[in-house]
């Protein structure tokens, strides 16, 4: 149904001040988490037909429509059946306060919430419309219930069709588990006396405390399939070749949708008092937000195109859309293609489907299933076609295997590739499709075989460091088998079952941040951890790793796993010499293909390399020297900007190695020496935008602050950004 109506039926009697059950809240409070919540999911939703009511019993006052008869005193209508607004709901907080009294009859607040309902489903005609009726009750059972006419209003409420739940606080729950001790005669005779009203309204009874924790389990959105192709299913081509040729007439619906996260928008403090908003998205024409918040104004967004213009004043002029041409990019040159040419790279498809071939299921890649999946299903009134179509499923599904069509939903879609799979289950039979990647779409990639190494000779090793042992291959098996999942559940009647179950995993980047913004709207504090449901799977159940520990020790030892030291923070010594764990002496393998001269194809590894072979200070400049070089070889060769990054890149490792090496001169020096050539214009002119690169980048001297043995202190290498350098600015000059 697309229309509801859902009307909560609220105790605010005195008692629901109080504290019980060792909670630090009253239970005013806690049964709200629930109401809340569900109010919350009403306003994110933000459907028109769906409409909320709130009816509160044992109020001071009396406001209802039914107040002027005998037994419906101390019942307040709180919010007429009207779809939930952001600022309806900030007004309903308000007035949830436990109240003074005693008075009001839970059954009467009840009766009030069918009458609203009947009024607001009822069409002109008298007649009831389509829609779900439901009334959510949440007391504390401490107030007086009057049980006259119980049988009555039980048969108008199934009359009417309307869902009837009702939540305790603190009711007795021995299905969940839950038992409240020192009970009140009061409370008993209630509890007893809803329990029986809601099981005649063949309605749901519970304890409010297992309908907050289940607050914590994720709501999965459930969409109503639509048509996405209607027509012929080929099998050949019927046009050109009849005989040997056929076709079903099929529907081809949507199965499941990709779940994705709610999406932002922009807004900014409103600046007037405009009665209305716009859409953060680029809309022809101005969109209400009726539920938008009035102290917020969403970011209106806007465009304009500007071409160089020698004629005019400011050197550019304002163009409109429609008289710009769209350019391709080609290297560093922009291609104009007309819309006339662009035509030939769309391909004219018409409307399709059929299938291409078939493929053993053995033979298929798990992999590429990928997309959203669809169903197909013969047309209901075409009897050769469902005779047909059930043929088609059988023998894939006798013969295990899968067929391959191509799709194209509508005439000039593109077309798409999908994977045809038999499904025969409750009495339907169809084909669930999932689009299939393109050649193009897979990219396929070379490793080194993990279970052999090949010499420079070509010869197969069987024992290297690379290759595990058999120790390590059966410890490492061991471990596997111990830590499966598969039978560590159990299922309710205590049998091993599989711990991690499709149905109860969610996705958390979908589910925390519709819990973060549902709980910012309603208590517009902290965001609290996120659900345990969410994180459980995380990591591996805390009992298996606990049993299977020795086996992991086992593993570790035969796999002679060590701790890596953890990388010391400060000044590194140059001249210090790291011995790794194993005790090999890579530097003396290595120590022949240690580059003398920096290439600039490598300069970066190269000039570490250097560095760290340095044996005095004479070693170390000479690479400085090297480097320097290359980076005035990059800027001055540089067409445009094209080697501007690379340049920029090397100064910045050289700068760090600087301070790494605690050499702060050697760089000041090459920087100051660098500014100049600059302002002179001999590294290819004056590269100003260059320039301004290194500032935003934050690479410029190296002062005492950064390194204390530096003799340039932090207002001098401001000062050197600042001095005039002679190069051209883009500011006005003073």
């Amino acid at each position: 149904m697309s229309k509801e109506a859902t009307v909560y039926v609220l105790d605010l009697g005195s008692t629901m001040g109080d504290c019980h059950s060792g909670r630090v809240e009253t239970d005013l409070e806690y049964a709200m988490r629930y109401v809340y919540d569900k109010m919350a999911d009403s306003l994110a939703v933000g459907r028109v037909g769906l409409n909320t009511g709130v009816v509160a019993f044992r109020t001071d006052e009396t406001d209802n429509p039914l107040g002027d008869d005998e037994g419906y005193a101390n019942i307040s209508v709180l919010q007429q059946l009207v779809p939930m607004t952001m600022a309806q709901f900030n007004d309903l907080r308000t007035k949830i306060t436990p109240s003074e009294t005693e008075g009001g009859d839970a059954i009467s607040a009840i009766i009030v919430a069918m009458d609203m309902i009947e009024k607001k489903t009822t069409l002109k005609t008298g007649k009831p419309g389509k829609w779900a009726r439901k009334i959510i009750l949440m007391t504390d059972g401490q107030g007086s219930i009057e049980d006259d006419h119980l049988e009555d209003i039980v048969t108008r409420i199934k009359e009417m069709g309307v869902e009837l739940t009702v939540l305790g606080v603190d009711f007795d729950d021995l299905e969940f588990g839950f038992k409240e001790e020192d009970k009140s005669s009061v409370k008993k005779e209630n509890e007893a006396l809803l329990r029986k009203f809601t099981e005649d309204c063949d309605g749901l009874y519970g304890t409010a405390l297992q309908a907050i924790k289940d607050l914590a389990i994720p709501k999965v959105k459930e969409f109503r399939p639509y048509s996405m192709y209607t027509g012929r299913l080929c099998l050949g081509n019927p046009e050109t070749n009849p005989d040997e040729s056929i076709y079903i007439n099929v529907k081809r619906f949507s199965q499941t949708k990709i779940a994705r996260p709610v999406a932002a928008k922009s807004y900014v403090m409103r600046s007037g008092g405009e009665a209305s908003t716009q859409s953060s998205y680029t809309l022809p024409g101005d969109v209400e937000m009726t539920d938008a918040p009035t102290e917020f104004s969403a970011v209106k967004q806007g465009r304009s195109y500007t071409i160089k213009d020698p004629s005019d004043a400011l050197g550019k002029r304002d163009v409109d859309f429609e008289d710009l041409a769209r350019g391709y990019e080609y290297g560093r040159t922009a291609v104009h293609i007309s819309q006339s040419e662009e035509n030939v790279t769309s391909l004219n498809a018409l409307r399709d489907f059929s299938i291409l071939g078939f493929i053993p299921i053995d033979k298929y890649e798990k992999y590429f299933t990928m997309g959203e999946s669809c169903m197909t299903i013969a047309q209901t009134v075409d009897d050769k076609s469902r005779l047909a179509f059930s043929s088609l499923v059988h023998a894939l599904y006798e013969l295990e295997s899968y067929a391959i069509a191509r799709i194209v939903v509508k005439d000039m879609k593109d077309p798409r590739i999908v994977l045809l799979a038999p499904y025969i289950e409750n009495h339907m039979e169809g084909l669930i499709d999932v689009p299939l990647p393109f050649a193009e779409d897979v990219r396929m990639f070379r490793f080194p075989p993990l279970d052999r190494v090949i010499s420079a000779s070509g010869t197969a090793l069987e024992k290297h460091r690379y290759l595990p042992s058999n120790n390590l291959d059966s410890a490492m098996s061991d471990y596997v088998d111990s830590m499966d999942l598969s039978t560590f559940g159990m299922d309710d009647e205590g049998n091993p079952a599989e711990y991690m179950e499709v149905d109860d995993t969610f996705s958390p980047i979908v589910h925390r941040i519709n819990q973060a913004i549902r709980q910012k709207a309603i208590y517009d504090g902290d965001i609290s951890e996120p659900a345990e449901i969410l994180t459980k799977w995380s990591e591996p159940p805390t009992e298996l790793v606990t049993i299977n520990a020795s086996k992991l020790e086992s593993l570790i030892a035969a796999a002679d796993v060590k701790k890596v030291p953890p990388k010391v923070k400060g000044k590194r010594n140059r001249r210090e010499i790291i011995t790794p764990l194993s005790g090999l002496d890579v530097d003396a393998l290595l120590k022949g293909n240690k580059p003398k001269k920096i290439s600039k194809e490598n300069a970066i590894a190269e000039f570490k390399q250097i560095l760290e072979d340095a044996e005095s200070d004479n070693a170390v400049l000479n690479a400085v020297n090297q480097m320097s070089d290359i980076i005035r070889d990059l800027i001055k060769g540089s067409t445009g900007d094209s080697d501007f990054d690379r340049a920029q890149e090397n100064i910045k490792v050289l700068r760090e190695e600087m301070v790494d090496y605690e050499f702060p001169g050697y760089y000041n020096n090459f920087f100051k020496d660098l500014r100049k050539r600059l302002m002179k214009g001999e590294l290819g002119g004056r590269r100003q935008e260059f320039w301004v690169n290194l500032k935003k980048a934050r690479l410029g001297l190296i002062d005492n602050t950064a390194l204390p043995t530096s003799d340039v202190s932090p207002e001098e290498a401001t000062e050197f950004w600042l001095l005039s350098t002679e190069l051209p600015t883009r500011g006005r000059e003073n």
